[in-house]
């Protein structure tokens, strides 16, 4: 599964992770702490949507 930022579109993949905000590639989206946000436009975790992969 994928997460996508509704705001701006970034797409959390967690094949990749988010390596500049600390977040291991391999990491599921659930496994992210709850304080993490969108890298792009800060959007907070829980508003992300799932995305079939």
């Amino acid at each position: 599964m994928k997460y996508v930022c509704p705001t701006c579109g970034y797409v959390y993949d967690p094949k990749e992770g988010d390596p500049d905000s600390g977040i291991a590639p391999g990491t599921s989206f659930e496994d992210i702490p709850d304080d993490w946000s969108c890298p792009l436009c800060g959007v907070s975790k829980d508003e992300f949507e799932q995305e079939e992969s």
